[in-house]
């Protein structure tokens, strides 16, 4: 019994620490907080209070943030390229890695972009959103990246839901991209878009 509960301490401790390596902020909390619920658990089968209060505290630091960021509205700001040329290209390379990562980007897609800005979030850069005419109704996404501090699905949510009178009133009622990353295809899902097949490639497509 007592090399269980120690496993159990060992556990926790592992997914606090895994907890600090999360990028998003939102990940960071939920996987802290389990570990700090663990670490609670572990302090009582040990009758140690200072340890026991001390993580049932940090769970509930945890579980006030977490409301915060679920119950929070954000406010969003989009910002053309052409005005800010410079700083979305900076920010651009500065996440050059995470974006290769997740949706690689070639430097003429860039510069031959029909769409092309970056979204702020409560003033902060959230993500950068590439696309280009495909045919006459449909628009191909080239990059929909949100950075590291937001990568919990807002930014892309209000992008398609949001920002849709943006597409429709420059003609296009579709939207299509293809998936560079196991990742990428899930947050198309994720997003409503659905996988079909176009000249024997699979694609993901969503109706504006």
């Amino acid at each position: 019994m007592d090399n269980i509960i120690e496993w159990i301490g060992y556990i926790a401790s592992l997914i606090i620490l895994v907890s600090l390596l999360m990028k998003s902020i939102k990940r960071l909390r939920l996987i802290n907080l389990i570990g700090a619920l663990i670490f609670a658990f572990y302090g009582y089968q040990i009758a140690s209070p200072p340890v026991m209060v001390m993580n049932l505290g940090i769970a509930f630091i945890n579980i006030y943030y977490l409301k915060q960021i679920y119950v929070s509205r954000d406010y969003f700001t989009i910002l053309p390229f052409y005005e800010n040329e410079e700083y979305a290209r900076e920010l651009i390379d500065y996440h050059k890695t995470d974006i290769e990562r997740f949706m690689p980007l070639a430097e003429k897609d860039i510069a031959h972009a029909d769409f092309r800005f970056l979204i702020l979030r409560n003033m902060n850069p959230a993500g950068i959103f590439i696309a280009r005419k495909k045919d006459g109704n449909t628009l191909e996404i080239l990059l929909d990246y949100a950075t590291p501090a937001f990568q919990d699905f807002k930014t892309g949510a209000h992008i398609y839901q949001k920002e849709k009178p943006r597409f429709k009133q420059a003609g296009f009622n579709r939207l299509i991209a293809v998936a560079k990353s196991d990742s990428h295809e899930k947050y198309l899902k994720k997003m409503g878009f659905t996988l079909e097949s176009k000249n024997g490639r699979p694609v993901f497509t969503k109706t504006l």
